[in-house]
């Protein structure tokens, strides 16, 4: 491409030429999985029937291998609300691939946990090992060899990472995702926020406080604000693994059914017997990679991608780290602002222009790769329109040239930050991720005397007590993938919050997780290496100096760690099943490459 931001051009080329022997080797395991499986046609009489036994009215199309069989991994459940619509979805499916002489079967299930559920309970810290489980259920989905390609179907935090995990290592397959959108927009971001932290101050009961976030979570489809979840569908786009313009359209819609029914004619269509063969693995490159990752920053996306991005490439053999991250946001502007970020949802941002006006600005300001195979027949300019219905039929128009809502939705030209808002700093602390986008700018740098915890929940109770009523560096230890499972501490954000409003300097620090919706407070995340087992935060004590600096790019102390022995770690605990994850956590990887064990004991 031409025009490509010299920055972009040249992070790219580090990511490929770092890349270089561990995408061979991706990419020759994928050659050979083509030539062993590139149908079913290898396995035994009895081994198929076994397959296609409960398939009615499609068996003979699977039988004689004559039809495109298209295996469908689903994240169903109807607890959680952005999978509760997925619930007829293969009927539906199973009649649009018929339509194009296909076949689809449900191929496997995997889980589907709500951190929304979870957050600040002891099921939190299964959270991002689901997403090694999801990678593993879905490649158990997929080992039957039955199918043609893969429809995928997913949203959530953990959830797409994973099943783009799996997915990849079956990369010589087309294969693409397929959303069910969000929900309505309940009450205002400002009114929800406010009631939590007037519970947080004692000041709004329990039933104040579930009222409102009911009103706020309240029907079936995605949490509305941009989080983890949602970056997940912007990502999806900017690496053209949806149908353009997918990710935001409402459930049970008829617009929403017809982009289902487009996924799975465009899936038979991208098969090997094809013209237009589009296997995963072509898709998924250092390209779609760096785009994704230019979305991500654009948009003020989830800080949960610094990890789930860089194991999401690995399993394609791209090797990114966060100075990769740290690079492309000096050069990305932030055009979008959506709550947390900002005071409207994902549903005012898709009317406001969405997706289409963010692909088609990045493109035209050569800061993303408009040269990769996508989904969609004609490349990532596909994704520069908007998915409509005209007389029942689907069609996409241009992306809007003014934007609906400018305190929303900007233009490169006029973002509403020069750069993209995840920084990363480091020092003798360690490593970690800082998201200015979510941060004033006045706050970020403090420097305060720490007060260290091993526990979010002896943070509360150090608030309650009114001990945190000062200038402080909240440090939060012992919440690493090795240690606990690296749970996210969103339940901190709202005593943090009421510090910070009372004229306090206030920081966390942390080798835990905050997620997409962490908010306003300054905060070093994701610090590597993690306490467990020496790192740094092991070694501060109460009243340490501690620096964090997203203007100079630091996270230091003034006291000599070094003459210091490491604080011991908390025992690990057992009971909601965590004990089942132990070999999890003894051999995950450190949270910048990915915190995944899986990964890191395959040798990935």
């Amino acid at each position: 491409m031409s025009n490509l931001a010299p920055v972009v051009a040249r992070v790219t080329d580090r990511i490929i030429e770092r890349s270089k022997d561990s995408r061979a080797r991706y990419l020759s395991l994928v050659e050979r999985e083509a030539g062993r499986h590139s149908d079913r046609s290898f396995l035994s009489c009895s081994n198929l029937a076994h397959g296609f036994a409960a398939s009615g009215e499609d068996k003979s199309a699977i039988a004689t291998g004559g039809a495109f069989n298209i295996g469908v991994v689903t994240a169903y459940n109807d607890m959680l609300s952005a999978h509760q619509p997925y619930g007829r979805y293969p009927e539906q499916m199973k009649l649009f691939a018929r339509e194009v002489g296909a076949t689809a079967q449900v191929a496997g299930g995997v889980p589907a946990m709500c951190d929304g559920v979870t957050q600040g309970f002891d099921g939190m810290e299964l959270s991002l090992f689901s997403r090694d489980t999801i990678a593993l259920s879905t490649a158990i989905a997929l080992s039957h060899a039955m199918f043609d390609g893969v429809a995928l179907l997913g949203i959530c935090d953990k959830i797409v990472p994973g099943l783009v995990i799996g997915a990849l290592r079956f990369g010589h397959l087309p294969a693409v995702f397929i959303p069910s959108g969000p929900m309505p927009t309940g009450i205002s971001n400002k009114e929800k926020q406010k009631t939590r932290q007037l519970y947080a101050e004692g000041k709004a009961t329990r039933e104040d406080l579930l009222a409102s976030e009911s009103a706020s979570y309240h029907s079936a489809g995605t949490c509305t604000f941009y989080g983890t979840a949602n970056s997940n569908q912007m990502m999806m786009e900017m690496m053209g693994l949806h149908m353009p313009g997918a990710a935001f359209v409402p459930p049970g819609t008829p617009l929403r059914q017809a982009l289902t029914r487009a996924a799975v004619h465009r899936l038979a269509a991208i098969g090997r017997k094809s013209n237009d063969f589009r296997p995963m693995a072509r898709l998924v490159d250092e390209k779609a990679i760096v785009n994704a990752l230019v979305g991500l920053l654009a948009t003020g996306g989830s800080t949960n991608h610094a990890i789930h991005l860089p194991a999401m490439a690995r399993a394609a053999g791209i090797v990114i780290d966060w100075e990769d991250f740290d690079e492309l946001s000096s050069v990305v502007p932030l055009i979008t602002r959506v709550y947390p970020n900002g005071s409207g949802d994902v549903n005012h941002f898709h009317a406001a222009g969405g997706m289409a006006w963010v692909v088609r600005e990045l493109l035209d300001a050569g800061l993303a790769h408009a040269d990769v195979l996508t989904v969609s027949e004609g490349g990532m300019r596909d994704y520069a329109q908007e998915p409509a219905l005209m007389d029942d039929a689907m069609a996409w128009t241009s992306a809007p040239t003014v934007s609906g809502d400018e305190t929303m939705l900007r233009s490169v030209s006029d973002p509403f930050l020069p750069d993209g808002g995840m920084r990363l700093v480091s020092g003798n602390l360690g490593r970690a991720t800082f998201k200015t986008s979510a941060v004033d700018k006045e706050r970020w740098t403090v420097e305060a005397p720490c007060r260290v915890f091993d526990t979010q929940e002896a943070v509360a109770n150090a608030f309650k007590a009114g001990e945190l009523d000062k200038d402080v560096v909240v440090v939060v230890r012992f919440q690493g993938p090795r240690a606990n499972g690296m749970p996210e501490l969103h339940k901190l954000t709202p005593p943090l919050g009421v510090l910070q409003d009372r004229g306090h300097k206030v920081a966390l620090v942390t080798d835990g997780r905050m997620s997409g919706a962490s908010g306003k407070v300054p905060a070093a995340i994701h610090v590597t290496p993690e306490a467990l087992g020496g790192g740094p935060l092991a070694c501060l004590r109460d009243g340490d100096l501690v620096r964090l600096s997203a203007e100079d790019g630091s996270l230091s102390t003034t006291a000599d760690l070094a003459s210091r022995d490491p604080a011991p770690a908390p025992a690990a605990e057992m009971g909601m099943g965590r004990e089942l994850f132990a070999m999890f956590r003894v051999n995950a990887s450190g949270a910048e490459q990915g915190g995944s064990a899986m990964l890191e004991v395959a040798g990935l």
